[in-house]
């Protein structure tokens, strides 16, 4: 399976730093392979200056959060079909910030993914359990929940969607998941979208997104069932997150 690595460049940006940092990654990354494709998920106020900068390369970009509504009065959200005419490949749905800071229930994470695909846009859907969690033993629990309510809203178009498990503890704390303990989520998430999917030919990628850093991406992209990263921090720095692409290509 193609690897994708997406960056979440989060609340962080500027025109400036924009400009060099995706001029960078142009040239570092100059054509479409079969062995990894490359997108940023940019904060809206900077899709238009995305949409400009990457239109016509290999580099696909998208939205940090999409409106559950369709339109009206909802002020400060975005409509998936705003999103769409900023040319967005993707949107992340369900962060771990989202879900903590902004109180999204596994409920509203599903909407979310529905509003996205009904526009052609695919939600990259976040799971993920804290580490009170972890420490209960209940990570397998809380992340299948996570999922299955997503795949109980979109159905049989759980195959366009992008799942990224992002361990709460293990972001921006520099902690990371053990290759072995992403892998063994990963598989868990696997047989649940297989079961999803039917007899569908293939099942949607699961990317890791718990600290994933130019250091340790190969040792987690080796595993079997990590299909790629969502990138942080480091995907706001040229040389790291093009060196994590590279090891992409290589497994």
């Amino acid at each position: 399976m193609k690897k994708l690595i997406v960056g979440n460049w989060k609340m962080n940006g500027s025109l400036a730093a924009n400009q060099s940092l995706l001029d960078a990654l142009k040239l570092a990354h100059p054509k479409s392979t079969d062995a990894c494709g490359v997108a940023v998920c940019v904060p809206a106020v900077y899709l238009a200056q995305a949409q400009a900068l990457l239109t016509g390369s290999a580099l696909k970009w998208g939205a940090q959060d999409v409106s559950a509504h369709e339109q009206g009065a909802f002020t400060g959200e975005n409509s998936g079909a705003m999103l769409r005419e900023f040319g967005c490949r993707y949107v992340l749905v369900g962060h771990s910030e989202r879900r903590q800071y902004h109180g999204e229930t596994d409920a509203v994470v599903a909407t979310k993914a529905q509003r996205a695909l009904a526009c052609g846009i695919t939600p990259i859907v976040c799971v993920g359990e804290s580490l009170a969690q972890r420490e209960a033993g209940d990570t397998m629990s809380v992340v299948k929940g996570q999922l299955a309510a997503v795949v109980h809203a979109v159905g049989h178009c759980i195959t366009e969607v992008v799942v990224a498990y992002e361990p709460v503890w293990a972001i921006g704390t520099g902690r990371t998941a053990s290759p072995e303990q992403a892998q063994e989520v990963h598989r868990m998430l696997r047989n649940q979208l297989l079961a999803a999917c039917g007899k569908a030919s293939s099942t949607p990628k699961i990317l890791y997104g718990g600290s994933m850093n130019a250091s340790n991406a190969a040792a987690l992209l080796s595993q079997q069932d990590i299909d790629g990263g969502l990138i942080g921090g480091a995907s706001l720095k040229a040389q790291d997150f093009m060196t994590i692409v590279s090891a992409a290509q290589y497994q």
